[in-house]
């Protein structure tokens, strides 16, 4: 087990009724709000009428940022920063998903930026000084409502870049506001929840029991919830857990002690996201098993820890442990076939075109150089092209 220092220093408010929680939040940095959201979703569900007598109750001034994008994109960001700029901005309110609380952050951090704004995403830093920023969730996915990071694109130059930028000040978690999140977005959430846990899980550390067991213990969870969420999207227990699922999944914890991976499957979807501006989670779930069958028949040292999942997570025995490996892979893409998602590239009208370039990208500077197995650009291709 490695050394690790860990600091999440937001204050997460979790469960029915923790909107109550909201004027208190927003008082302690100031009166002046930025209410971020994106599409329609937040009205038809009354979320935001209910924020908004909220925010009039409490006095507080309030200027919108609306229509951020589903992959939330730097033009949202500029526009985000100007607002601030042009109306004295105290603390910015997300409401919505990962994406609207991505956005929230970079216009958090944006404002302090000097120089152009996609330089600021562009370019290696840590935590940067923001404006406070509280949030709303209203779906399971990212987890970024725990964490400091972002993911921002600019479409203008098919890039989608991850980066760090600032914690959430407040994060407000109540389950009951993704009951109305549709089937197709609730499996992709999954997904895309399961896809931050393997990215750690899969590591050339063994010892770390702590991290396995958080990490396995997600994973089912996410498998157990989720067919439950879609079959009654009002299940509490159901939509609770993959609320907690996502928020502990993405915040370093199953991660605790272990060896970095550089999050391949992350690279490469980022690389679709940004050509084609699919759903995050559905690119997640069609690269995962291609990846692990990838890199199993590439590097045998990779059985064992194939051989642990299969038996703690996908609930499967066997002595022949190469074949069990596979049929856990399987297994776990037979599950994400059967929530409804799509499973191959193919379905999205996406073709082979461009992947020389993606491969490029996803690879840059040698990133995967020390993943789980180490991927080559024809690796990447090759993986690519096993997702058509």
């Amino acid at each position: 087990m490695l050394n690790f220092t860990h600091d999440i220093p937001t204050k997460l408010h979790f469960g029915k009724g923790a909107i109550e929680h909201l004027a208190p939040a927003l008082d302690a940095f100031g009166k002046n709000v930025l209410l971020a959201y994106g599409g329609g979703s937040v009205k038809r569900s009354g979320l935001y009428d209910t924020i908004l007598d909220i925010l009039r109750d409490g006095n507080f001034k309030v200027t919108e940022l609306d229509g951020i994008e589903p992959n939330p994109r730097i033009e949202s960001v500029e526009r985000g920063v100007e607002l601030c700029g042009q109306n004295g901005i105290d603390v910015i309110l997300a409401v919505g998903g990962g994406s609207t609380i991505d956005c929230g952050k970079a216009v958090a951090t944006g404002i302090f930026w000097e120089g152009d704004l996609w330089d600021m995403v562009t370019s290696r830093h840590g935590q940067l000084r923001a404006l406070p920023i509280v949030d709303v969730l209203t779906i399971a996915a990212t987890g970024s409502e725990f964490d400091g990071g972002g993911v921002i694109s600019n479409m203008a130059l098919s890039q989608k870049v991850g980066n760090s930028y600032t914690y959430p000040a407040v994060s407000i978690c109540d389950p009951t506001y993704t009951f109305t999140v549709p089937a197709y977005q609730t499996a992709a959430g999954s997904a895309d929840i399961m896809s931050h846990v393997f990215e750690g899980y899969f590591s050339r550390t063994m010892d770390s029991d702590l991290s396995d067991g958080i990490a396995e213990a997600i994973l089912k969870s996410v498998m157990r919830n989720c067919p439950t969420a879609l079959a009654n999207p009002e299940d509490y227990e159901a939509r609770a857990n993959l609320m907690a699922d996502s928020s502990v999944a993405c915040s370093g914890i199953p991660e605790y002690g272990k060896q970095s991976t550089g999050w391949p499957c992350h690279a490469m979807e980022h690389q679709l996201s940004a050509f084609y501006d699919i759903t995050h989670g559905v690119g997640l779930a069609i690269l995962t098993p291609r990846w692990m069958r990838h890199i199993l028949a590439k590097d045998a040292t990779t059985l064992p820890r194939f051989v642990r999942f299969a038996r703690n997570v996908m609930g499967l025995d066997g002595d022949d442990e190469l074949s069990l490996a596979h049929a856990a892979i399987d297994a776990l893409e037979d599950y994400l076939t059967s929530t409804g998602i799509p499973m191959a590239l193919t379905e999205l009208g996406i073709g082979r075109e461009h992947f020389a370039e993606m491969t490029a990208r996803a690879n840059r500077g040698g990133r995967l150089d020390n993943a789980f197995v180490p991927l080559t650009d024809e690796d990447i291709e090759q993986i690519l092209e096993a997702c058509l």
